[in-house]
């Protein structure tokens, strides 16, 4: 039963047992004060000794915003790749730079539309979606733990975007795909005036539809040149650019993970190409870190993507 007294301010406030801690042994209570009468007072500890005899009662935490996110993206990486876990950490930070010191618990819905809104006023909706979707992870997580009784990321409203006339005006037509003779006369020219390996390159690309990092990331036991296949199993991350700090991801789907049948033009050039490679790695000798990959540097470092877009 709750106990219920008047403070030395006039005000009143209730005291309401939770029950033995199973970790310290210890009595657990809930504490609650600022009542103008005592009749709320005795109406609020009855709300919550009805929560915990149903089950439904959380003590929610008091860490600050910040402290749980950083325990989350811990938490999020554990399952995820690098380069998600590096996006996440990039998003949450939009929230972590207004609400860092703030209570998690006290962040109300309206606060975080009213985030959502103001987000909306400096970045791309494709930007905010990925902002938003990273706000209900943490808050979803909190909520699962006990921490908090309410997500208040649900039922949030991304603002429509309004393009103007003006910007649709000046905005240059996108030209999303070659012609077949366009394509031919590239790759003529990427095989006349390119740099090295630039034939091999986009005739790749154009002809298998890889990603640029799935392309970058195939090695010679990937190349299957009795069957005309490529097999896809992984992709290069390497967001810094650096030829020696880069990494070996899976693909985002299992979906991705394929095998690509590539024809006699396509098998002839990657065999040209692999004789190549075998005479620099000849001449390099120890020099060359031979780590199997199609498209490696004289070095024997992956390439880095000079192509455009992500790896």
């Amino acid at each position: 039963m709750a106990y219920i007294r008047k403070r030395s301010n006039g005000k009143w406030a209730y005291t309401v047992s939770l029950g033995i801690d199973s970790l310290t042994q210890k009595q657990k209570q809930k504490t609650k004060s600022g009542f103008a009468t005592k009749k709320e007072a005795v109406s609020a500890a009855r709300k919550v000794e009805a929560e915990i005899e149903n089950g439904a009662f959380v003590k929610e935490t008091k860490m600050t915003f910040k402290s749980f996110a950083e325990d989350w993206i811990m938490v999020y990486a554990q399952n995820s790749k690098i380069s998600s876990v590096r996006a996440r950490s990039k998003e949450m930070k939009h929230f972590i730079s207004v609400w860092g010191t703030y209570p998690l618990k006290k962040i109300s819905k309206q606060m975080y539309q009213k985030r959502i809104v103001e987000l909306s006023e400096k970045y791309s909706r494709n930007y905010l979606s990925g902002i938003h979707a990273c706000g209900r992870m943490i808050f979803n997580h909190a909520v699962e733990l006990g921490l908090i009784k309410l997500n208040p990321t649900e039922n949030t409203h991304l603002p429509k975007y309004q393009v103007k006339v003006e910007e649709i005006e000046s905005q240059e037509e996108e030209i999303k795909f070659l012609e077949k003779e366009e394509l031919a006369l590239f790759l003529r020219y990427a095989d006349s005036d390119g740099l090295e390996m630039d034939s091999l390159i986009f005739t790749t690309l154009a002809y298998t539809g890889l990603r640029i990092g799935e392309l970058l990331a195939l090695k010679w036991t990937d190349f299957d040149d009795e069957r005309g296949s490529l097999r896809v199993t992984k992709t290069l991350y390497n967001p810094s650019n650096n030829i020696k700090k880069y990494e070996l991801l899976p693909p985002k789907t299992s979906g991705s993970i394929r095998t690509i049948r590539i024809d006699e033009r396509l098998v002839l050039m990657l065999k040209r190409h692999e004789i190549k490679q075998k005479e620099i790695k000849l001449q390099k000798g120890p020099n060359y870190l031979d780590n199997q990959f199609i498209l490696a540097r004289n070095d024997g470092h992956p390439q880095l993507n000079r192509v455009g877009g992500g790896a």
